[in-house]
Parts: C-alpha cells; structure tokens; sequence
C-alpha cells in the first residue's frame, strides 16, 4: 500500500473552511480572505488541497513580479485573454472571468504584494468580480494590510495557522516514516524540537526513517534516537579555531615582517 502524498493536517481543514467561507457567504458580505502563518506551516501544502478542492485558481507570488507580470501571470492561469496587452486590459479580462466562473483565487506568497501599490490590484479584480479571493502569506501579512484600509475592510475572515501537534506528527510520519512505529516519547520529542514548524516535524522524520534503516529496527524510541540533535532550524554553531601554544607570537612575527 502506498503512504498518503499529502498529510490531512488541521491547516488543510482550516484553509479548507476558511475557502467555503467566502464562496458561501451571504450576498453583500466582503470577499476577501486571509490566511497567514509562520514560514513552514504548511500554507503551500494547504493550498494544493483547497485549490484541486474547490477548482480555484492558484498563483504564488515570486518578489522579483512586477504588477504587469503579476495581473499577466494571473490571465495565464485562468487561460483569460486581454484585448491589449497592458494592466488594466489584463484586470478587466481576469476579473470577466471570475465573474462568470465564481471560482475562487488564491494568491499564495501575498506578503510579496505589500511592496508599492501591488495589492490594489487585488482591490480592483475583487470589486470588478465579486469573486472569493484568498490571500496566503507569512505572519506578518494582516499587519502589512493595515496600511491599505480599502483592502484590510474588505476583508470577510483571518485565518491563522496553527502549530503542529501530535495528531498533525502522526499523519506527517505516515508520509515521511512509513513503516515505522515512532514511540510516544520520541515523536513528542519531535514536536518540542521542532518548535510546531510542519517542516522541521517532516525532516525529523525523515532522518527517523534513515535512523531504523540503518539499525534494522521497526520500531523508533528515545533510547534509539540516542544523543544525536533534532534538526531545529537553527544554523550550526561555528567551533573556535584551536589555538596552539606559540601560534600568536608566530602570527605577531609574521605581521611584523610585513
């Protein structure tokens, strides 16, 4: 039997219900969306599921787009084409078809839009279509939107991640360490040292998964994993060089001869 590709974690559902949210909500009601969390929570993840989900169209954003590349890369995606070739023509003709299709748009990577005037073009897309529109970005992306009230009170839901747990853990080693029985002590280690980061709990696993197959075991525990780090994220701390007697007088001549 194959392992699962994507785990049902509670940020999948959160997303997920977060999404139906706005494609429900009562006529008159904003429809714009924020979902928003710390760097490998598993935004990305989440997105796959609700856009094959709800057939939203999907963009993540790179910090080199400029707004004509943007709104140009946005068409190309809902296979939208402009009358002529410039921004405003590409808005009207991606908004036209939201409006027809009413299916949702995600724009993941949306902090990358707090720079300039780039998110008002999610303004004028939403108020030519009506259309649900997400934005998926870091945590500090509802803090960024405060500086735009025109977007930030068309906002009908904020959605914040949530760390991973034992429960999320448990479904991410059905993916990262099939096959093997992670005991209880080592899996909450897991998830200590991991700080809830989704991302690190899966590198963990993985190096679980090395772990058992090198020593032949299919079970993992605490007494196995032994004194070896748990990967935090953290970068690794830099040794001091060894300094041998005689060495700084040696240094202190050589400098002196120039």
């Amino acid at each position: 039997m194959n392992s699962p590709s994507i785990a049902p974690l509670r940020n999948v559902a959160a997303l997920m219900g977060h999404t139906e949210r706005l494609i429900t909500r009562t006529r008159g009601l904003p429809g714009l969306g924020v979902f928003h969390g710390k760097s490998g929570s598993g935004k990305s993840t989440a997105v796959i599921v609700v856009a094959n989900e709800f057939q939203a169209h999907v963009v993540q954003m790179k910090q080199a787009w400029t707004k004509a590349y943007l709104v140009e890369k946005v068409a190309e995606e809902m296979g939208a084409t402009p009358r002529k070739k410039t921004t405003p023509y590409y808005i009207d003709a991606i908004a036209e078809h939201l409006a027809i299709t009413d299916r949702p748009l995600i724009i993941d990577d949306a902090q990358y839009m707090l720079r300039g005037n780039m998110i008002e073009l999610v303004r004028d897309i939403y108020e030519s279509s009506l259309a649900p529109i997400v934005l998926v970005g870091e945590a500090n992306l509802p803090h960024g939107l405060t500086k735009w009230e025109n977007i930030h009170n068309r906002v009908l839901d904020w959605q914040e991640t949530v760390d991973c747990n034992l429960a999320d853990a448990s479904k991410l080693a059905d993916i990262y360490c099939p096959g093997v029985d992670i005991a209880p002590d080592l899996m909450q280690a897991i998830v200590d040292a991991s700080s809830g980061a989704i991302r690190r709990v899966a590198t963990n696993l993985d190096k679980v998964k090395e772990l058992a197959r090198r020593s032949g075991k299919k079970k993992a525990d605490l007494a196995l994993w032994g004194d070896q780090p748990f990967f935090t994220g953290a970068p690794p701390v830099t040794r001091k060089p060894e300094v041998y007697p005689g060495a700084s007088a040696a240094l202190a001549r050589k400098a002196a001869r120039g």
